[in-house]
């Protein structure tokens, strides 16, 4: 069931995925081009392009409306001054892996878009990381499924299991990770005490 759903759907799951967040997507697909039910090249391919896409409408929208976004939200105002001051020190190599640090997926192309790196600089560089990373996390997936061959078990078995886990606790992460409420900083108010 899942497995067809995968062969049917799962590319188009993969650009959609990868346009926002996509690890655990990706992952999946790696996995999911180990059984041969995805072309890992196609999955990798797929995955540079919607990753670049989503950083590039991302550094878009901040070059356009960055400086009003930061204001009006204050966890993107903390990480503007985290964005600036490692790209003052690794400017090219920030721009390569930021889609590697957590909670600077989306936001840190939005900053990006308010500073003064050019828009040519930011593709390349966002083209060349969005290939490292999706090689990088498509074939951690290919490596899950080629360790659970070598250490004997029986894939056909598992194999909705395994893609059921690995969408599932993606999933939860997100979940648990966006729909937290926003802790207030009362340091700044005034007790009147």
């Amino acid at each position: 069931m899942i497995s067809a759903f995968v062969a049917s759907y799962g590319y188009f799951v993969v650009f959609f995925g990868t346009l926002l967040e996509g690890e655990t997507i990706l992952l999946a697909a790696g996995f999911a081009a180990h059984r041969d039910l995805l072309d890992w090249r196609l999955v990798v391919l797929i995955a540079v392009i919607g990753a670049t896409l989503g950083d590039q409408l991302a550094f878009l929208l901040g070059r356009w409306k960055g400086q009003a976004l930061i204001q009006r939200f204050p966890a993107l105002e903390r990480r503007t001054r985290q964005v600036h001051t490692l790209l003052e020190r690794y400017d090219s190599l920030f721009i390569l892996t930021v889609r590697f640090i957590y909670g600077l997926r989306i936001a840190g192309p939005v900053i990006l878009g308010s500073s003064k790196i050019s828009f040519l600089r930011f593709t390349t560089l966002n083209v060349t990381g969005a290939i490292l990373w999706a090689g990088l996390i498509a074939g951690i997936g290919y490596g899950l499924g080629h360790g659970i061959n070598f250490l004997g078990v029986e894939l056909k078995t598992i194999e909705e299991i395994v893609l059921v886990v690995i969408l599932t606790s993606g999933l939860i992460f997100w979940l648990s990770q966006h729909m937290k409420k926003p802790i207030r900083d009362n340091s700044d108010t005034k007790t009147g005490i």
